[in-house]
């Protein structure tokens, strides 16, 4: 990562009482549980989602550089940044009770919330304190700016995680736009067993929403210039807030980033951070119905806003009923981005038995030249197939404007292939030999480009084990070609 963000030591939130955060806590905790508020169900589920799914790997040795290439993580991606039209987050209350939207700011004197606010990225927050407007003036609270607002999920220990100064450091550095940058912290809260913390989350979001309600009426400042980040627990916290605003308008944006696997642990995360700090970088992501078609290639279409880039930078797009599940790669570590190609590689296999062969591709590009691409391929070759696979870049290549092809088989299927080769030429009758790639398609996912090759050299076809043919652009339907192939 590029943050030049100085991480303030996790020791300063211990809950041992030795400093005045830690002082509150025993004093706040003994009125929380006894709220009746805090009786209802959980909190809805949210539609805005992030689903990883990672590849096992092997962790790098001691002394050793990990490899870009050596994890890659499939992002079924569905992180909605909502419009000032789709900035709340609806719900009736449980058991017929009247909703509390409608209240006035002057029913909540104090707040279990701590709200602080950051002037620089290297501090460590100021609290705003709610019906305290003189905290706004020595805070440093700008009501011309934007209000970007990151609210944490549940702890285990009850210590604000790293990931929150990152994400405060690239906020207050990237942007072009300067932003009022602040922090739910709602810790006290969180760190209980998690299914208290999740009857909480309905109180901290009770809580923002009165904190932007003030706001409002104490310095006329818009909730469309609120932009709220929930992790984890945190996107659960930033609905409720939404639905709590009460009022014709609503909340400018939320963005709400979660996960489902254990190993994928703040992964979600640090994805959206990295689209602040490499903002010439931006990772796209692509509406699939399932993984299996993306591995193949087949849903790097951008048609009809059927792709989107991920993170803060993300596009808005009209509200749909029903969520979208948008797929992507990822490196191994920062900057995460890849890019993304379709192949589609169509066979003869002129043996006329199913071969199982292994392949490797190098690109050259306008840009970059990357070489010995692993290829893989499900099943045998039969005679005429064409198979599509989704190869990832790490590089930006430029244009692509050839492609080797070469069968990497070991020394033994070798030997096994000219014996073959032997014995079709003492058959009485003339039959071809060997393996032919007729053309490789390619469609690149961030340029939307589509491409064919052709064979170079249409007067030797054949692919052999260790052999490598290369294939040069070529319009789609090459008579000369389809005749030789003939």
């Amino acid at each position: 990562m590029e943050s030049k963000a100085v991480i303030p030591d996790r020791a300063e939130f211990k809950s041992s009482c030795e400093t005045p955060h830690c002082n509150e806590k025993k004093r706040r905790t003994s009125r929380t549980g006894s709220r009746e508020h805090l009786r209802g169900t959980g909190p809805p589920l949210l539609s805005n989602f992030i689903k990883l799914a990672r590849r096992p790997w092997t962790p790098a040795k001691t002394g050793e550089m990990e490899s870009p290439l050596c994890v890659s993580i499939f992002l079924v991606l569905c992180i909605f940044i909502q419009s000032s039209a789709r900035g709340q987050s609806l719900q009736h209350e449980p058991f017929g009770k009247r909703s509390q939207a409608v209240e006035t700011v002057e029913t909540l004197q104090e707040t279990e919330t701590r709200f602080l606010l950051f002037e620089e990225e290297t501090d460590r927050g100021c609290q705003i304190r709610l019906n305290h407007p003189d905290t706004l003036q020595q805070c440093g609270f700008n009501s011309s700016l934007p209000l970007v607002m990151i609210i944490h999920g549940w702890s285990v220990d009850g210590l604000l995680e790293d990931w929150i100064w990152q994400m405060v450091a690239a906020l207050k550095s990237q942007l072009a736009q300067p932003v009022n940058v602040g922090l739910a912290d709602w810790i006290t809260l969180a760190h209980h067993h998690y299914a208290i913390a999740v009857r909480n989350t309905r109180l901290v979001g009770r809580e923002v929403a009165a904190l932007l309600r003030w706001l409002e009426e104490t310095v006329r400042f818009s909730r469309r210039n609120v932009h709220l980040i929930g992790y984890s627990l945190g996107a659960h916290v930033s609905g409720f807030a939404g639905s709590y605003m009460g009022g014709k308008h609503k909340i400018g944006r939320i963005t709400a980033i979660t996960q489902t696997i254990k190993c994928a642990h703040e992964r979600s995360v640090h994805l959206f951070i990295d689209s602040l700090l490499h903002a010439g970088l931006q990772s796209t992501a692509y509406l699939c119905s399932d993984m299996d078609s993306f591995r193949r290639g087949m849903c790097l279409s951008c048609r009809h806003g059927r792709c989107n880039t991920l993170g803060y930078h993300t596009r808005q797009q009209p509200l749909s009923k029903k969520s979208k599940r948008l797929f992507l790669m990822t490196r191994a570590q920062a900057p995460f981005k890849v890019y993304h190609y379709q192949f589609k590689i169509q066979f003869i296999n002129q043996t006329e038995k199913p071969v199982e062969p292994t392949f490797v591709m190098s690109l050259l590009g306008t840009k970059e030249e990357v070489q010995k691409i692993p290829t893989p391929l499900s099943g045998g070759i039969t005679s005429n197939k064409t198979y599509s696979i989704l190869i990832t870049l790490d590089v930006d290549i430029g244009e692509l404007v050839m492609i080797k092809f070469k069968w990497e088989n070991s020394a033994v299927w070798a030997n096994v292939w000219n014996t073959v080769q032997n014995i079709i030429l003492w058959s009485r009758e003339p039959l071809y030999s060997g393996l032919v790639v007729k053309s490789i398609s390619v469609k690149a996912g961030e340029t939307q480009q589509r491409m064919t090759f052709c064979p170079e050299n249409i007067d030797d076809l054949q692919l052999h084990p260790t052999q490598e043919k290369i294939f040069v652009r070529c319009e789609v339907n090459s008579k000369r070609l389809n005749r030789k192939i003939k």
